[in-house]
């Protein structure tokens, strides 16, 4: 359906927002550091004395350091992304770059076709409190959709300069985390634990199909984050797609999978912006290096593409791109993503709706329900996991294989602090 002058404006002001979130991430994070300088200076000589013997002032210029280079990186994955086009902004072009060492052209906001990428975007609910993180039982993730392409400095051009506040940050940072996770040597026990369970269960099912016909099984990976576990699926020779809402990880998913040429090529900080729970300053300054492998050294042939747009829009709807989903899925993977759900009921029976039959429905995750208490009027149906699991057989589900995986979420393994999820692991087969 056409799309309202009012939902093209809220998309192109939306993503205006997050470029901002992107090339503001230098100064707000400096002028959170800073606010330690303040609390030092506040206290009595003799306790600065002290702080000075265990080099606290040290710490501080080595986190504002580690800082500006995250900024360095930062502005890298917003500098020109063609999936968005590449229109420039005049009014924030070449603003902050002191403080940024570079500034950006603010792009499009309608994804185009590419190596990795199809698909369409749509702006995320401000009022959402996830970005794509559990890395706390305050973080989540999120997804997006088809929206109309306009140029983005239209939108922004008289209007005042974005300030985003910490929820904006937040995202951005749980970005950072989700890097490490999905993209560094780092994040192995993280995959280990949950996507490593997952291909095997696809393997299972499909064992009888020879490795050279995988390519005729299609794959689908909804909440597919900055595309790890999608990629992986790619790699192992099915033609797999992810899909993803999130502006702030498809910018750093398309700049990952399309702009990175070398292993280990970006270093940055991801654990700089708390002091909290620190066994020691290595816990916090420590550098992490991604992508641990070459993103473009997929087979040759290997069929792999990320749609953005919302799951439930672009899957739900009788066709997509001109072609039906029902049933055109030979599995579908989801993993930390049904309890994004609004209306989980939907959720499943879209799921059930494009499995192909015979297909497999894996699942890993728990069940944080994204929209609880949200404060935005937004519906929410959160149940258990006895629920969910009597749902989808209602729904025409065959469960089997149910087991529960233990696992972190986005976890500083140098941390003292870490929440583990106890995930419930299934696959599931539809009813003839």
């Amino acid at each position: 359906m056409p799309f309202s002058e009012a939902e093209i404006e809220e998309e192109q002001t939306h993503f205006a927002n997050v470029i901002a979130t992107f090339r503001q991430y230098a100064r707000y994070s400096l002028a959170a550091n800073n606010r330690r300088r303040k609390d030092y200076f506040t206290l009595p000589i003799e306790d600065r004395e002290l702080l000075d013997s265990l080099k606290y002032k040290e710490k501080l210029a080595a986190v504002d350091h580690a800082i500006l280079v995250n900024a360095q990186f930062i502005n890298e994955i917003v500098a020109n992304p063609e999936i968005f086009g590449d229109d420039v902004d005049s009014e924030e072009e070449g603003q902050a770059k002191g403080m940024q060492n570079q500034e950006d052209s603010v792009p499009n906001s309608i994804i185009k076709d590419s190596p990795c990428f199809i698909g369409h975007c749509h702006p995320e609910d401000n009022a959402h409190p996830h970005g794509h993180s559990h890395s706390s039982p305050l973080e989540g993730h999120s997804h997006s959709y088809e929206g109309p392409s306009r140029n983005l400095s239209s939108a922004v051009s008289g209007r005042a300069r974005y300030r985003p506040n910490d929820h904006d940050m937040e995202k951005l940072r749980s970005t950072l985390k989700q890097l490490v996770r999905d993209w560094s040597g780092e994040g192995i026990e993280e995959r280990e634990a949950t996507y490593t369970p997952m291909k095997s269960a696809l393997l299972e099912h499909f064992k009888e199909i020879p490795q050279t016909e995988r390519g005729n099984l299609r794959v689908l990976v909804p909440g597919a984050g900055l595309g790890r576990l999608a990629w992986d699926v790619a790699k192992l020779g099915f033609t797999c797609q992810g899909n993803e809402f999130s502006h702030y990880m498809l910018l750093a998913s398309f700049f990952i999978l399309n702009r990175t040429d070398e292993i280990e090529k970006h270093v940055f900080y991801p654990y700089v912006h708390s002091f909290s729970n620190l066994p020691d300053n290595t816990a916090m300054l420590r550098p992490i290096a991604i992508p641990d492998v070459l993103p473009s050294s997929l087979p040759e042939g290997s069929n792999f593409s990320l749609v953005a747009g919302d799951f439930e829009e672009i899957y739900g709807s009788d066709d997509h791109d001109g072609e039906s989903q029902a049933g055109q899925w030979d599995a579908i993977m989801t993993c930390f993503f049904i309890d994004t759900a609004k209306n989980v009921v939907n959720y499943l029976r879209i799921i059930h709706r494009i499995l192909a039959p015979g297909g497999i429905w894996i699942n890993l995750g728990p069940l944080l329900w994204h929209w609880e208490n949200n404060t935005t009027n937004d519906p929410s149906i959160e149940l258990t996991l006895e629920e969910v699991k009597d749902l989808a057989r209602k729904m025409g589900f065959h469960i089997s294989n149910e087991r529960t995986i233990d696992t972190t979420y986005t976890n500083n393994t140098q941390s003292m602090l870490g929440y583990v999820y106890h995930t419930a692991f299934w696959t599931a087969t539809r009813a003839a």
